[in-house]
C-alpha cells in the first residue's frame, strides 16, 4: 500500500469493529490509498466491501450506508465505498483486482 498504510493501519481496530458490526465479511481497499499518489490531505478512500449474504435487502442497505458513514467518520475524509456485485465494468473490476489490498475478512 502506498503512503496511506500507516493512515489505514492505525485505525485497524475501529476498522474491524465497524466491519463487524455492520456485517461486512471482508473489506479491502484500492485507488490512491494503495499507489504513491495517495495524498493524506485531500484524497479520498475507495473500499470494496463484501457483505453477510444472510442479510435481507433492507438491512444490506442499511449496513451499506452505516459502514459508508462510519469510514467517512472514521477517516475524516469522503469514502467511495463498492460492493462486488457493481463491478459491471470490466476494465474497472481488473484495476481493482489488481490493486486491491485486504483489510478486513477474507
Amino acid at each position: 500500500m502506498g503512503t496511506a498504510q500507516a493512515f489505514i493501519t492505525d485505525r485497524q481496530a475501529q476498522l474491524a469493529a465497524l466491519c463487524q458490526r455492520h456485517h461486512a465479511r471482508s473489506l479491502h481497499v484500492f485507488g490512491s490509498a494503495t499507489r504513491a499518489d495517495f495524498r493524506p490531505a485531500d484524497s479520498d478512500l475507495d473500499f470494496l466491501v463484501d457483505f453477510d449474504d444472510a442479510l435481507q435487502p433492507a438491512a444490506y442497505s442499511q449496513a451499506f450506508f452505516a459502514l459508508k458513514q462510519g469510514l467517512e467518520q472514521l477517516f475524516n475524509r469522503p469514502v467511495d465505498l463498492l460492493t462486488p456485485d457493481a463491478l459491471r465494468n470490466p476494465f474497472l473490476r481488473r484495476r481493482i483486482e489488481t490493486e486491491q489490498v485486504p483489510l478486513y475478512g477474507a
